[in-house]
């Protein structure tokens, strides 16, 4: 499997939920074990590696302890903002996964990949801070937006690393030459 094709499959079992007597089924670790197994094989001069690395073992460690109802029921009915902020080293991954793809893609000129990613960037930012509007200005309205906001943003990202995933940019051992853009499939 492509490093890109790991990481896509990991967030998609991330965002993906399927319910049994309140635990999911798609358990979101082994999401993140995909991610990391992804990641461990992107090409080694990918720029914040070891930041990408740190934020999935992060949000790993986070989703193993959300995997149980019980605490994640806890947690929401204690205040919704702790759900959003257990959360953000989901969202901060995504970011900065979007980033360094983004940097990869233009230094070879495929420009139209690094400007999808940088969108997908800035989405994942915004999304990310939304929450502090819904939960600390209290503006309830943008709660239901934000979460079909985040939604759009990592079914773009999953979306879009299916798409990338055999570009030269995105593969470890493929040379790196500024020559143009790859062919596109």
């Amino acid at each position: 499997m492509k490093p890109l094709q790991s990481i896509a499959m990991g967030l998609l079992v991330v965002v993906l939920s399927a319910r049994f007597h309140g635990y999911d089924a798609l358990a979101d670790p082994f999401g993140w074990l995909l991610v990391l197994l992804g990641l461990r094989d992107l090409p080694a001069e990918l720029v914040h590696r070891s930041r990408l690395t740190s934020l999935a073992v992060l949000a790993a460690a986070v989703s193993v302890v959300l995997w149980f109802p019980a605490v994640t029921d806890a947690l929401y009915d204690q205040d919704a903002s702790l759900g959003w902020a257990a959360n953000l080293p989901q969202v901060g991954f995504m970011a900065l996964l979007c980033h360094a793809l983004a940097a990869r893609a233009a230094a070879v000129g495929d420009t139209r990949a690094a400007r999808w990613l940088g969108l997908l960037r800035t989405g994942s930012i915004v999304v990310g801070l939304l929450p502090v509007l819904v939960f600390g200005a209290g503006m309830d309205s943008l709660e239901d937006p934000t979460y079909l906001a985040a939604g759009m943003v990592a079914v773009a990202l999953i979306w879009g690393l299916f798409s990338w995933n055999a570009r030269p940019w995105a593969l470890a051992g493929v040379q790196q030459s500024a020559a143009g853009p790859p062919a596109t499939s």
